[in-house]
């Protein structure tokens, strides 16, 4: 972890600086909790990643699409690994379709992501009153009344089931068990923290609802 934390160390110090600097700017606007400053830091950073969340999430899209079609080829040349290879890549160069184009941007994020993290996990507030958001006394410690660990499960769960079509049994799976997992460790994590997972998540979900907005009205229109 220490090794990470100091790979990481430029970023955090930046998010921490442009975190401060929001805080002194809502506390002018007369909200004197970094809560509001860990909210607005993290729409920004979503709003600036949004091209790369567009490639990501499409990608994942078309990935899935062909899945149906991936499973035939699999079957029918599982006695011929090469020639289900040569299928395969056929197959996505037809699609047009790059199976690598969403590792990129999330390899992009990750950075950020990773530094947004290490800024909040060991967070010295300035004060306590800084440090008290809505119903959380003190954001350096765990939510008191678990509504963040519940809305980190959930958010995590609405944002895996946007982008997920076509699930095998493993899918299906790992669509409850990530959740949960997000949920049982946000119990012991400070409270910021979580606040700025739940937060990524709430906007991810309107972006992913955004980008798909004119999909759902032609379903709709199908369907009338």
């Amino acid at each position: 972890m220490e090794f990470f934390s100091t790979l990481f160390s430029p970023i955090e110090s930046l998010l921490r600086f442009v975190l401060e600097t929001l805080f002194a700017i809502t506390s002018a606007a007369g909200f004197a909790s970094y809560g509001w400053a860990i909210v607005l830091l993290t729409i920004i950073i979503k709003m600036i990643l949004y091209p790369l969340t567009v490639k990501q999430v499409k990608s994942m899209k078309a990935m899935q699409e062909l899945s149906p079609k991936m499973k035939k080829i699999q079957e029918k040349y599982k006695d011929n690994p090469q020639m289900m290879q040569q299928k395969i890549g056929a197959l996505y160069k037809d699609a047009g379709v790059n199976p690598l184009a969403g590792c990129l941007p999330l390899l992009i994020q990750m950075p950020i992501l990773m530094g947004m993290y290490y800024s909040l996990y060991n967070f010295t507030y300035p004060s306590e009153a800084s440090a008290v958001f809505l119903w959380m006394p003190n954001m350096s410690e765990p939510d008191p009344l678990y509504i963040l660990p519940v809305l980190s499960a959930l958010t995590t769960f609405l944002q895996q089931k946007m982008t997920t079509t076509e699930m095998n049994s493993q899918m299906k799976m790992m669509m409850f068990i990530m959740p949960l997992f997000i949920g049982w460790i946000s119990i012991n994590f400070p409270s910021g923290l979580v606040l700025y997972w739940v937060t990524m998540n709430v906007v991810q979900i309107a972006q992913q609802w955004w980008m798909y907005r004119g999909d759902n009205t032609a379903t709709k229109k199908e369907a009338a």
